[in-house]
């Protein structure tokens, strides 16, 4: 659809346009930071609290594992109450927990407020993309989504030095001091700037049994892979994967479900991309979290060290990622999408040969690949998603894709904790246990390299998609 502006010089929905993106900027920026600058904190943290191995990697999966439980049921409460209602919400409950998280005095607490804080994230990941999808065009679609993730990525980016900077010169407690006036000012701009609702399924039904149903199955599956290689953890998997068939059974015959499974069975597209998103996702997140863990211990740097070398991944995704949105909007974002797959396997080979004695280049060269290919991956592969459903899946389509980006991080840290145990065990990761850390990253890298090509394949195998050019 071709839009001419006034003879006047104004351009109303131009204007308001402009300023949905500057909001979904904001809180794009915001919890990828806040994510990144705690992992690079998590030495420091558990030391303060005396937390071992295992425990450090739950402060990440209980934020990780809320968030995922959350985001499909606030997709569709978002599609059904209103987009900007829960957006908002989301928000100001992220902001008020970072607050209570400078207050937290036992590690009980500190995790509990983590999982309030992946609360909050759910209604801003289920809603974000939602509302951009709905106001811009399909041909500018790809441009405007790969603005917003390459603020997520440069929120990542921000993210490990000034996590650094800040848990080094003013404690780790200001990491999370930094969230609040970004959050307020958000708000701020939502309550006198933002018109309208988004509301595209006004009037049906919210579907509570599937929302239990699906909640009951995520937390069995997730905590069961968090737990390995204990007993109980494959029982916990295999009872979770059965009521996740229960619940696409219930859904399947639902007039108003919470997830449309449909879109599933029916969009090749959608089904594909979705899951090279959840493999790509599995595949990549902990390497932050064991490289973070690695500078620190074993190549003995501060956090503010280990967070200026970091930033090289989060920095060149970023950059990437803008170029890669344009170009999905030319051509079949689903090639771009397994190019970037590609180039990322090659990033994670070659962190399978590091040890306590690997060059610094070395790590900033991997780094850099990874965020290279990350960068080509992300966006093309969110505007294959979000340009395979109709307006009314807009909100449960973003909130299926962003469970999968959360479910394959939480799967990245359940096979680090995993790790952890078989090869640690639950103590504090000492200068004894550098060599069995070594093995595990050595084991770590090598599956994520693996895991990555099969995702590859996953990516080819969508299918081709047709690339409007209105605008």
């Amino acid at each position: 659809m071709n839009y001419t502006p006034p003879a006047n010089g104004t351009d109303p929905d131009r204007t308001r346009k402009r300023i949905v993106i500057f909001i979904a900027l904001l809180a794009g920026f915001l919890t990828p930071f806040d994510g990144s600058a705690v992992n690079i904190a998590l030495p420091t943290i558990g030391v303060e609290f005396g937390m071992d191995a295992i425990s450090l990697s739950w402060v990440a999966t209980a934020y990780l594992l809320a968030s995922a439980l959350f985001l499909v049921p606030f997709g569709r409460i978002a599609d059904i109450y209103g987009r900007k209602k829960v957006y908002e919400g989301g928000i100001i409950i992220f902001t008020v927990a970072s607050l209570v998280m400078t207050m937290v005095p036992t590690t009980g607490t500190f995790i509990l407020i983590r999982v309030i804080q992946g609360l909050g994230a759910s209604m801003i990941y289920g809603t974000a993309m939602a509302i951009l999808t709905g106001i811009f065009s399909p041909g500018e679609r790809g441009k405007v989504l790969g603005l917003y993730i390459s603020f997520v990525y440069l929120g990542l980016s921000v993210g490990p030095f000034l996590g650094g900077v800040l848990t080094s010169y003013l404690g780790w407690r200001s990491i999370f001091l930094v969230n609040v006036p970004i959050g307020i000012l958000a708000v701020l701009m939502i309550r006198w700037k933002l018109d309208g609702e988004w509301v595209e399924c006004k009037g049906e039904r919210f579907d509570l049994i599937g929302t239990i149903l699906y909640g009951i199955s995520l937390v069995m599956v997730m905590y069961g892979f968090s737990i390995l290689p204990q007993p109980t953890a494959v029982s916990l998997i295999v009872t979770g994967l059965i009521l996740a068939g229960v619940f696409a059974w219930y859904e399947n015959r639902n007039k108003f479900p919470v997830l449309n499974v449909n879109l599933f069975f029916k969009n090749r597209v959608f089904l594909f991309s979705n899951i090279a998103a959840l493999i790509n996702y599995s595949a990549t997140y902990a390497v932050t979290f064991l490289l973070s863990l690695d500078l620190q211990y074993t190549k003995g740097f501060s956090p503010e060290h280990a967070g200026l070398i970091l930033i090289a991944q989060p920095v060149v995704m970023a950059i990437v990622s803008v170029f890669s949105g344009r170009l999905s909007d030319k051509m079949d974002p689903g090639r771009v999408a397994s190019a970037g797959m590609a180039v990322t396997t090659v990033g994670l080979f070659l962190l399978v040969f590091l040890t306590d004695a690997t060059p610094l280049w070395y790590i900033i060269l991997s780094l850099l690949i990874l965020g290279t290919g990350f960068g080509f991956f992300t966006s093309p592969n969110t505007n294959a998603i979000m340009s395979s459903v109709e307006r009314h899946d807009y909100g449960v389509a973003s909130g299926t894709t962003s469970t999968m980006r959360l479910l394959g991080q939480m799967l990245s840290m359940g096979f680090a904790t995993m790790l952890f145990a078989i090869y640690i065990g639950p103590v504090q990761i000492t200068p004894a246990y550098y060599p069995q850390f070594i093995a595990a990253l050595h084991f770590g890298f090598l599956f994520f390299t693996l895991l990555c090509i099969t995702g590859i394949i996953f990516s080819l195998i969508r299918g081709t998609m047709e690339i409007p050019h209105d605008l």
